[in-house]
């Protein structure tokens, strides 16, 4: 397939360029040839491999930065309105193109897919893009998170295909015009910009409304809200609708999940045919993710045979139930888990593992506008846990809201009968940790902020614990 670069992106300057999502269209800009240049606030194995690639990545985000032959700025929401390089961008009159544009442009040819979903979308664009490349049909994708075998987010391959992860947290998928589209489930999140469910629903309808004519879009048959999305846009001309899960009246039934450790068994009947496959991530949402995958990949004509052996390949993605390490006999697993849902059913993939160990939990609440709205649930959802221990809250984008800390959580935890510590100094939570694991233990990081970085800190504590006597 040609590699065109559309012209405004010849030589495009990325401000946040590590994010997951920037330094995925970073890569396969260049990876197409573009001259790619950036910023980010830290240095990071991103930068590095975006160097790698021929990219320059400063540090630190400053007007200097910005050189004056750019095509273009990418920013993402995140990026406030009086960043330094953007105000030069402005000076110099060089044109602003958000991240879904970006991406929009490069997903014109080809074939694309895109994966959307309150929660699952990482790990379900992850299974395709993992399983087409295993088949050889070299794809192009955009993930956000680093798969663990090629250890990247993003690629441009010489295939047809175009895997794309597709984030409805602020509406930005609606940029996209897929021929096949996933929507895995419809829950009210993002509360800094969708006032309503009703919202969400009116979101996802759009999106569904962006599939090419002659397209189609997989349902999750099991989710109240992705069966909503199916009766609205049921039925729209040019629209093929297919439903996949447990459900009786799915065209994609899963007969049965049966867990095998840290792996499960799938066995589906697809066009009257049962075919079993294993997926190699713990977990039936990770192997209904699973089902997802090969319902689109067949949707798109990949012969669902091949692709169900091919999602075996899938070995999982950076911080979706991720194995750190182990040390003292303890295991440590990171998870990006941060809505209640997510945290629910990841909880419940661990303890399925533990086989009969404790689980300890190290969450941190991501975002003060999603406490206020969730924060009971995710109190709630702690009480899986034998014990855990919670952070303050990461703020990422926002500012603080009066009154919303992470104690809503702890008191909603301890009101469900968890066994919950708070702990406001990060630097004590590897002692806490250590305090609280002993040989056979699961140890969780959970949350979409830098919880994921005391992974390794918790695992060198517990390797210099004095043994008892």
């Amino acid at each position: 397939m040609a590699s065109a670069i559309p012209t405004a992106m010849e030589q495009p300057h990325f401000i946040g360029i590590g994010g997951a999502g920037m330094s995925g269209i970073a890569k396969i800009l260049a990876g197409r040839g573009a001259k790619v240049a950036g910023s980010d606030a830290k240095e990071s194995p991103t930068a590095d491999a975006l160097r790698a690639l021929g990219a320059t990545v400063h540090i630190g985000h400053e007007a200097g930065h910005l050189a004056a032959g750019a095509s273009c700025v990418v920013v993402s929401s995140a990026i406030r309105a009086d960043n330094p390089e953007l105000l030069r961008a402005a000076e110099l009159s060089v044109p602003v193109v958000h991240r879904s544009d970006a991406l929009a442009a490069l997903m014109t040819e080809g074939r694309p897919i895109a994966v959307a979903g309150t929660h699952g979308k990482t790990t379900t664009t992850s299974m395709l893009a993992v399983a087409l490349t295993e088949l050889g049909l070299d794809p192009s994708y955009a993930i956000g998170g680093d798969l663990a075998g090629p250890g990247t987010n993003a690629r441009h391959g010489e295939g047809e295909i175009f895997v794309a992860e597709a984030d409805e947290s602020d509406r930005s998928f609606h940029k996209y015009a897929p021929e096949v589209a996933i929507v895995l489930n419809v829950e009210l999140d993002h509360h800094a910009n969708y006032a309503s469910l009703d919202e969400i629903h009116e979101s996802f309808e759009t999106f569904a409304g962006r599939i090419v004519p002659g397209g189609t879009l997989v349902v999750f048959a099991d989710q109240d809200g992705a069966v909503e999305l199916a009766r609205r846009v049921r039925g729209r001309d040019g629209l093929r609708v297919v439903t996949y899960g447990e459900s009786a009246s799915a065209d994609v039934r899963v007969v049965r999940i049966v867990p095998e450790g840290l792996t499960s068994s799938v066995t589906v009947v697809l066009d009257g045919r049962e075919l079993t496959f294993t997926v190699a991530v713990p977990g039936r949402h990770y192997a209904l993710n699973a089902v997802a995958a090969l319902t689109a990949g067949a949707a798109l004509g990949v012969p669902a045979d091949e692709l169900a052996g091919a999602i075996g390949a899938y070995t999982g993605v950076g911080r979706r139930l991720q194995l750190k390490g182990e040390a003292a006999g303890v295991r440590v697993i990171d998870s990006y888990a941060h809505h209640p849902t997510e945290m629910t059913a990841d909880l419940e993939a661990m303890r399925g593992a533990a086989a009969g160990s404790r689980l300890l939990v190290v969450f941190q609440p991501h975002l003060f506008s999603r406490t206020q709205e969730l924060g009971k649930e995710m109190g709630e959802a702690l009480a899986l846990a034998d014990a855990s221990v919670v952070l303050d809250i990461y703020p990422a984008r926002e500012d603080p809201i009066p009154g919303i800390t992470s104690a809503l959580i702890v008191d909603a935890a301890r009101a469900a009968g968890a066994d919950v510590t708070p702990v406001r100094d990060r630097e004590t939570v590897a002692d806490a940790v250590a305090g609280m694991a002993g040989p056979g233990d699961l140890v969780l990081t959970m949350g979409a902020g830098d919880v994921t970085d005391l992974g390794p800190v918790i695992l060198d504590r517990l390797s210099r614990r004095t043994p008892p006597n």
